[in-house]
This record gives structure tokens, sequence and C-alpha cells, in this order.
């Protein structure tokens, strides 16, 4: 047979290859293409079991090779505890060096005297000024580089003597500092002379109880809260406070906040609320004692739910209230018609077979519910 036979007998392709399955024949269900193998498409969508799960063994360091070193476990790493933040330990509170207002007092007083002395001496004190002083006339030649050194001195002496008088008050103190050093803090009360030369900074001691704004909270079951705490505090180390941190104030703020975060809040009034104010004020109080701050109490004074679910909730708790309403009532409805129907029956007041006692049972609650809903509507 030639070759043109051969090509002319040849079978042809089938049109169903190129443009669908034939009359008659199902189509093949295969995903082809040009770089993978023809994979049937029920394979890809069948319904195989869960996989086993693989038991856990702890890491093992393969041994080296050509050393014979025989494999080792490694050993779990401890959790790391959570950092405490620190103040400087150095940097406690003791008191400053002051004296009493009688030597600022005569130092202002003698820088006064010495220039009035130096006045004279250098012949500008006026002639009423000497007369009221009881001086003779001054016979001085004028202001030279020996009079301005004394006028110096003098004036110093007074502006020193007079400039170091301060008053200290009940429940305030002075933290003292020269060239951003600590020199100590002043408690004292009355008239005292302290150094001019340092910078003093007014601290607040007394019990102090700060209103809070609404804050973030949740409650036992992580539902958002605004929450209003009243805190009882006051500045045990004046040095820590002031120096320690930026603000104290701000930082016992950010320390209730962060107290919180971590408490599941309770209404007023509720079973676990003091719980729930001592663990606050635990919390808060060892966070805010390292910048010398003493917490005494912190009290949830107002707990309302969140704007975006304040609705959603107090639907629920009409729920819950109505539900429980409901099941009060009928328990009372049906002790009332048990216990009147078994003081009928006792009583040989009437003779009931079963079908009758079900049907009085159900007059009689039906009565009883009736009035109840109409009592409570009332």
């Amino acid at each position: 047979m030639n070759t043109y036979d051969d090509l002319s007998t040849s079978p042809e392709p089938e049109p169903s290859d190129a443009l669908g399955p034939a009359p008659g024949r199902p189509a093949p269900r295969l995903i082809q293409n040009e770089a993978t193998t023809e994979i049937p498409v029920h394979l890809l969508f069948r319904d195989e079991p869960d996989p086993q799960p693989v038991p856990l063994r702890p890491a093992v360091v393969n041994r080296r090779q050509g050393t014979g070193e025989q494999p080792r476990t490694r050993r779990p790493m401890p959790a790391k505890p959570r950092p405490v933040a620190q103040v400087d330990p150095e940097l406690v509170e003791h008191p400053a060096r002051v004296l009493p207002a009688s030597a600022g007092v005569l130092a202002g007083l003698g820088g006064a005297a010495g220039c009035a002395a130096v006045s004279w001496w250098a012949g500008v004190l006026p002639p009423l000024a000497e007369a009221a002083l009881g001086l003779p006339a001054s016979a001085g030649a004028g202001l030279g580089p020996v009079q301005w050194a004394a006028y110096t001195g003098a004036g110093a002496l007074a502006l020193f003597g007079f400039g170091g008088l301060a008053r200290g008050g009940t429940g305030r103190a002075w933290v003292l500092g020269l060239f951003g050093r600590y020199r100590g803090t002043v408690r004292r009360t009355g008239l005292m002379w302290v150094n001019p030369l340092l910078l003093r900074r007014r601290v607040d001691v007394r019990l102090r109880h700060w209103r809070s704004e609404p804050m973030h909270g949740a409650d036992g079951s992580g539902v958002a809260l605004r929450v209003v705490v009243l805190v009882s505090w006051r500045v045990r180390d004046t040095a820590r406070a002031v120096l320690g941190v930026e603000d104290h104030e701000s930082y016992l703020r950010e320390c209730v906040e962060s107290a919180l975060a971590r408490v599941a809040v309770e209404p007023p009034g509720a079973a676990r609320a003091p719980v729930a104010a001592d663990t606050l004020t635990r919390l808060v109080s060892g966070d805010a004692a390292v910048v010398g701050l003493e917490v005494f109490s912190v009290q949830p004074v107002r707990v309302e739910y969140a704007p975006e679910v304040a609705a959603a909730m107090h639907r629920r708790r009409i729920a819950a209230l109505d539900a429980q309403q409901r099941a009060t009532m009928l328990t009372s409805v049906v002790d009332s018609v048990e216990d009147t129907v078994t003081r009928l029956t006792m009583r040989g007041l009437v003779e009931l077979d079963d079908y009758e006692r079900k049907v009085l049972v159900r007059d009689l609650t039906v009565a009883f519910c009736s009035g109840r809903a109409g009592d409570t509507a009332h």
C-alpha cells in the first residue's frame, strides 16, 4: 500500500476532541494543562479522613558526623518575669538643710547697715539721714574702687539674707535642687531661711482624692464598659514623685487605666464589687509605689456600658428581669393552685376524678394568672 493510501485510510480525529463529546458518549472529566498531566476531577475532591495528630516530641540536636556524640534533648527555657519599673535607688527623700528665719533677718540687716556705712564713708549719705542716724558729718572724697567693692559686698549680703526667707505651710513641701542635683526636701512649717541659690519645687503632700474621667474597662464577660473611679492617694516620697517621673499625676492616671484593662469591673452593689475594688487598689498601689506615691483605695463609683453595646445590654437586662418575674409568678400560681385543690379535696367539699381535677387545675391556673397579670400591670 502506498503512502497516499496510508494517509487516506488513516482514521481522522473525532470532532469531539476539539468541539465537545460525540453524541451518546459521556464527557471525559479531565483537567489537562500544557505543563501537567491529566488528572481526574473526582480525585481532587474526594473525601479523605482527617489526618491523625502528630505527637510532639522534644527537639533533639543532631549529633555531629564522625564524632560519635549522642543526640541530646534541649531543655525548655523558663519564661522571663515581667520587668518591674525602677527608679534610681539613690533618689530617696531626705531633709534639706535650712536655718531659722532669724539668721536671714540678721544677715539682711547687716548688709543694709553696711551699705549705709559705706555711703557715710564715701560722703554720699544725705544730711537728713546722718542726723536721723546720729552720725557726724562725713568728709569723704566720693566713691572709689574700695567703696564700690564694699557696696557690692554689703548689698550681696542683704540680698542673700532677705532673699532666702521662706514660709512653709502645712501639707506643703519643697523639693530643693542645685544645678540639677537633688539637695533635700523641706517639710517644715513657719518662717525659715533657705539658700536662695537653690531651685524650689512646691509639692502637695496632703491626702488627695482624684475622680477620674470615664475610662475603658470590661466586665467578667468581656463586655465593654465606661468606668469612673475615685482614687485616694498622697505623695509619700517627694524626691521620687518630682524627679523620678515627669508628672506623677499623669503617671497615676496611666496606672489606673492599666489596672482597669487587667481587672473585670463590677458595678457598685454587686456581689464581687469589693473584690474587684481590692484588686484594683493592689495593682495601682504596686505600680505607683516605685515613684513615691501611696495609694489607699481605688473605688469604681460609676459603671456604664459603652455606647456601642448599651442598647443591646439594656434589652438583655430587661429580658432577664421579665423572665425572672414570669418564673416567680408561675411558681406562685402553681403553689396557689396546689394549695386550693388540696384543701378542697381534704375537707371533702368536692369529689373529683382525674378529668375533673385537671379541669379544675386548668381553670384555677387561668384565673390566678389573669389576676396576677392585672396586679402587675397596675
